[in-house]
This record gives structure tokens, sequence and C-alpha cells, in this order.
């Protein structure tokens, strides 16, 4: 497969027919790479090209996946586990819907090279409830693999045996953390658990577990194919290696699924070059640059290279690639409540400041939107966010707080034209 940082994913998207092992086999190289494993090399070889290949996790936190896996104990006496977290609840983020949806066998790949090297005999991939044709179709997919011989006893002569699970999940945003996801797997609530243990030594069923997004697991087979080194060579960026996909919404006026290589443009340029630029002709206003959960950038602060470690310097994060788009005539304090209200509505309410706090908050957005705040009440609502953020378990409650905070120290004036009276949105 071409080594060009723009077709590791993206030209196999959009039609159908791509989906098939067929296709696979044929058009990309399908199963090589894991047979290269399988018969040539040691799991801490494969565990070594992934470090060298600098990829990032691609669901939000950015931990670099190698080092991920080395945490797995070599000599547990217990089962070990790896799950795919396929829950992809993100708002504004689509990326993993489309790599299960037309190249399903990339992911059984990446899967099944990625359980021997970290020694797993039953992998899982634990699927957002609404994605009911992807987890329909990555059933197919594993049938198909199966009977080829990719998946069960003794894979290509190798000794080595693999099962794959997909397990659907409910529609619960806390299920996207990777422990709330482990407990769900295991039937129990969706809810967080106090770490340490981390997975690596106790996850799923109280087993050593590695927990990776679909785009990280997807991209293994690349790496194997490629080499680790060149694999991080199509990055921009010494700590970022390999491609991205990001999720383009809003208001812009090419949406869609892009990929680039890493750390290779900025904000703009992609709103530009690849989205054609705001819709309508208008202006932009704001751009929130990671899904929901991250602090919204203004207008004059989207020159930044769009990776890890830049956008951290400006006070956000990449999250999980997904770029909304916001124009002039948005607005933004409605905006906001919406936002809020869907933390209020997913959190699983185990921690007290999340359970209460974001019912605070949406409450008090409630008043600034039908006149009845005071000016008190937005340094009120920063103060409830600042008491959330930093003092749960796991990152909802910082989810919830940061696009407040940021929201209002950006775009104070527009909170205290409500209070006034004065909005032209009112």
């Amino acid at each position: 497969m071409s080594a060009n940082p723009q077709t590791l994913f993206v030209q196999h998207f959009w039609k159908d027919s791509n989906r098939t092992l067929d296709y696979y086999l044929k058009e990309m190289n399908g199963y090589e790479a894991a047979r290269k494993v399988l018969g040539s090399m040691a799991p801490d070889q494969v565990v070594e090209e992934v470090k060298k290949a600098n990829i990032r996790g691609r669901g939000g936190a950015g931990f670099p996946m190698g080092m991920k896996w080395s945490f797995i104990p070599k000599n547990s006496e217990k089962p070990k586990y790896l799950v795919c977290n396929a829950d992809e609840s993100e708002p504004g983020t689509c990326k993993d819907r489309q790599i299960i949806r037309y190249t399903p066998h990339l992911l059984i790949e990446g899967l099944l090279i990625g359980s021997f090297a970290i020694g797993c005999k039953h992998a899982y991939v634990y699927i957002r409830g609404e994605y009911v044709r992807e987890a329909q179709l990555l059933e197919e997919a594993i049938e198909e693999a199966r009977a080829k011989g990719y998946l069960g006893k003794d894979i290509f002569g190798s000794g080595f045996d693999l099962e794959i699970t997909v397990h659907r999940g409910a529609g619960a945003y806390i299920c996207g953390e990777e422990t709330g996801l482990l407990n769900s797997l295991e039937g129990k609530r969706g809810e967080p658990r106090v770490k340490p243990p981390f997975p690596a030594v106790s996850g799923a069923f109280s087993c050593p577990t590695a927990v990776n997004n679909v785009e990280s697991i997807a991209n293994v087979p690349h790496i194997i194919r490629l080499g680790g080194e060149v694999f991080a060579k199509l990055g921009r960026i010494d700590k970022s290696g390999g491609t991205r996909l990001i999720s383009l919404s809003g208001h812009v006026n090419r949406p869609g699924v892009y990929e680039v290589a890493a750390g290779s443009m900025t904000l703009r340029q992609i709103i530009d070059d690849l989205g054609g630029g705001v819709w309508k002709g208008k202006k932009l206003k704001a751009v929130i640059p990671g899904g929901s959960s991250s602090p919204v950038l203004t207008a004059d602060e989207i020159d930044a290279v769009y990776d890890v470690e830049p956008l951290m310097k400006i006070g956000t994060m990449m999250g999980s690639a997904a770029i909304m788009v916001i124009d002039e005539d948005t607005d933004l304090v409605k905006l906001l409540l919406r936002i809020t209200k869907f933390y209020a509505h997913e959190s699983c309410g185990q921690c007290t400041p999340c359970r209460e706090g974001c019912h605070w908050m949406e409450s008090l957005l409630h008043k600034v939107i039908h006149g009845e705040a005071k000016p008190a009440d937005i340094d009120l609502l920063v103060d409830v966010a600042g008491n959330i953020g930093g003092k749960t378990l796991c990152a909802l409650g910082d989810a919830a707080a940061m696009p407040v905070q940021s929201f209002v120290k950006k775009f104070r004036s527009e909170f205290d034209a409500y209070v006034k009276g004065q909005s032209r949105h009112a």
C-alpha cells in the first residue's frame, strides 16, 4: 500500500464494496502484516515497532500506544485482554465509525497483531449502542475472517489462537471512559473505577488489559507493513507519528472526515484548505478543536499547529480530533447551555462535584438565557466549574467544566449582554 500520508485510510472510505475481505486482500495487502508478525516476530518486537512509530492514542488522551502495551505484565498467570474502545460518543466525532463501516478488516487485523503482542487470546470490541449498522458490519467481517482461518485456532499455522467478541453498549457517554467501559463490558453499572489499580494490572474481569481506540488499533497493520520508523516520519512533530483522521463539522463549506499527516497543518489551514472556509461567506467566530469537551478558541487563536502539544500550549486540547467551526451569528451562550446539558445528562452520578455541579451549571445558564441572572451569577458559574474540574474520578467532570470556563473567559461580553437584557439573540 502507498506510504502517501493522505491514503492510509481515506482512499478506502465511501464505497460499500470496500469493506469486503476480497477488497482488503487485493487493494490493501490485507493480513500480510499479521502473517509477518505471527510468522517471524516475537511479541516484544511488535511492541517495539509500535513504540518506534510514535503513535499517540487516537481516542482523546494522546497516550503513547506502545508504552501502554508495554505495561501489560509478561508473566501474569491471568488471561490478558485487548479491548477496542469503539464507543465514540464525544460530540462532533465520527471517524471511528468510518473505519468500521468501510475498512473493518483493518481493525480486525490490528486486533490480531495487538493481541499477539500482549498475549491476548480473546479480544473485545465495545461498540457504541447507536452504531447498530456498524456493529452488524463488523460482525459480518469477523465471520469472513474466521471462515478464512484468520481468526480462531492456530492462525496461519502459528499456534496462536484468537477470538473477537463485539459487545454493544447502551448509549452512555461515560462508557467511553476506559474503566467505565470495562465495568459495562462485565455487565456492571457503567461508571468509572478508582485508579490504581490501572487496567494494565487489573482491567477486564480483574485481568491485565490494554484498552485502545479504533483508529489506534487500525493503524497497527500500517505500522508493521511500513516499519515503525517510516510510520513515525509520516508525522511532522517528533512526538506524533503517522496520520490523523479529523472530524470536521459545523459552519464549514465542506464538512467531513479528513486525513492529514500528524502535526502538518494549522487549524486555520484545515478549516480553509480542507473545509473550504466558513459557510455562506460569514466570518469565523470560534472553534471547538477536539470535541465538545475541549476549551473553545477564538478566531484569532487558530494559527496553532493541530497536534497535542501545540494545542496544549494555547490552553486547549486535540482530544478526539473533532473540529467544530462556529460562525459569527452563533449564540455562544445557548451553545454552551446545549453542551452543559449534555454533560449533566451523561454524568453517571458517582462523584458529587460532577453530579451536583453539572446540573447547577445548567440551571445557571438557563437563568442567564431567560433574563433571570445577575452579574454575580456569571462569576458563580465559573466558580462552580472550578469546583468540578480535577475533582472527580474520571475526566467527565473536566469535560463539563472546561467548556464553561473557556466560553465565559473568552466571550464574557455575550453573557453580560444577556444579564443586561441587551443580547441580540434574546
